[in-house]
């Protein structure tokens, strides 16, 4: 019994990370990208609707491009 509560809190703990990588991502885009070219509506349109994978792409591909490009 106490096995499966621990399963249970670890994936709690890993959910809500990923939840506020998710959320983070999303209002960073949302603060911060540029409207040129629809760049932040097909952004917040992948987060949304891909979650966790789209945060990391996001993260990883999109945040270093437009810090280069912007300084923001």
């Amino acid at each position: 019994m106490f096995g499966n509560s621990l399963i249970l809190l670890i994936f709690g703990f890993i959910f809500f990370l990923s939840f506020i990588l998710w959320a983070w991502t999303l209002i960073d885009c949302l603060r911060k990208e540029t409207d040129k070219g629809n760049t932040r509506l097909t952004w917040v349109i992948i987060i949304v609707f891909t979650y966790i994978v789209g945060a990391f792409l996001y993260y990883l591909i999109r945040q270093p491009k437009r810090i280069k490009e912007l300084g923001r």
